[in-house]
């Protein structure tokens, strides 16, 4: 019977060990959901802020009084806009527009003169 007794007492301190455990990760889950509820409760203020302060760096009025304090800008006048007539000539292509790859008609225009793409021919020997 000492033996029955003995083991229902360890049975009974582990269940109330493993019943402390689980009260005590309970209340560190509940301390942690508190931290990021106040966490995300501090984002969403410092969000509201910002969107706030951009909001007034935004305003129109703002802007036009910056530009008139800081610019010496003036109305467009129809007389500032040339006809396309007036426009330069497009200049002359290097490469004839029916070459299938002109990017590399480019590149083999300079590399004439050299025997690899970095080194040049060397010289005669003596």
């Amino acid at each position: 019977m000492r033996f029955l007794h003995i083991i229902v007492i360890a049975v009974l301190v582990s269940a109330a060990v493993h019943v402390y455990k689980i009260k005590f990760d309970s209340t560190q889950q509940a301390e942690r959901l508190a931290k990021l509820k106040t966490d995300v409760q501090r984002v969403h203020e410092a969000t509201a802020a910002l969107r706030a302060q951009w909001a007034q760096l935004d305003n129109p009025t703002r802007i036009q009084g910056l530009v008139e304090r800081h610019f010496q800008l003036k109305p467009v006048e129809a007389t500032q806009f040339d006809s396309l007539d007036r426009l330069p000539e497009r200049p002359v292509s290097p490469v004839p527009p029916d070459t299938a790859d002109p990017i590399g008609a480019m590149i083999s225009l300079g590399a004439s003169e050299l025997s690899t793409g970095s080194i040049k021919t060397p010289p005669a020997a003596r």
